[in-house]
């Protein structure tokens, strides 16, 4: 029996907006197994974005549970709850979330040095290398094209090897081409490192190369 990576149970998050308010998510059920690609699709407004920031830990639900790699998001203390999302998830976004100041080795390991571990030269290398930007290590992100910026990204969501990596439109800002390249980029990641990849996409040509996809609407997975 494969292990479960990834999982909510009865998810809601609800907002107040003025008098109104307004359920973003309405009970969520959520199992994906350890290795799974995974592709969340939704019109905008139904839900996946509110869905990617609690499983991430980056928001809390009202009410229901997020588990990854066996840790209750849900149950965590705020130390111990950075703790978890600096260890077990690697987060890639749409804008790259990158620091202009430093450099794209300064980047990537800008995760482990949050977390208090010294960085290991030879395994960031070795990380650059494989995803293709290690000519570009002393660069700044101002320096690169926006393929070359995710692909810095993406190094430094695996960076901690986390357990998990959530993906937000992280081709959304990139031309048709340099989408193409991102996508094979992160299945390539997904094989080679054996990581549990959700991504959430409004492109359903990036959605269709997941083992599965998932269609949410109105706060709920269809």
């Amino acid at each position: 029996m494969n292990k479960t990576a990834l999982q909510t149970k009865d998810l809601y998050k609800i907002y107040q907006v003025g008098d109104q308010k307004v359920e973003a998510l309405r009970g969520v059920n959520l199992s994906v197994e350890e290795g799974k690609f995974i592709a969340l699709t939704g019109t905008s407004g139904s839900g996946k974005s509110t869905l990617m920031h609690c499983l991430g830990g980056l928001d809390m639900p009202t009410s229901g549970e997020v588990i990854i790699d066996g840790v209750n998001l849900c149950a965590c203390r705020e130390k111990q709850l950075a703790k978890v999302r600096s260890e077990k998830i690697g987060f890639v976004f749409q804008n790259f979330s990158l620091l202009d100041e430093l450099s794209v080795r300064e980047n990537i390991a800008l995760p482990m040095m949050l977390a208090g571990k010294k960085p290991d030269r030879e395994y960031l290398e070795k990380l650059m290398d494989q995803l293709g930007i290690l000519e570009r290590q002393d660069h700044t992100p101002t320096q690169l094209s926006g393929g070359q910026q995710q692909r810095v990204a993406i190094a430094r969501a695996l960076v901690n090897n986390p357990a998990v990596i959530l993906c937000d439109e992280p081709t959304g800002n990139l031309d048709q081409k340099t989408s193409g390249e991102v996508m094979e980029l992160l299945h390539q990641v997904h094989q080679e490192f054996h990581k549990t990849c959700l991504i959430v996409t409004h492109d359903m040509h990036v959605a269709e190369g997941a083992d599965y996809i998932l269609e949410m609407e109105d706060g709920l997975i269809k």
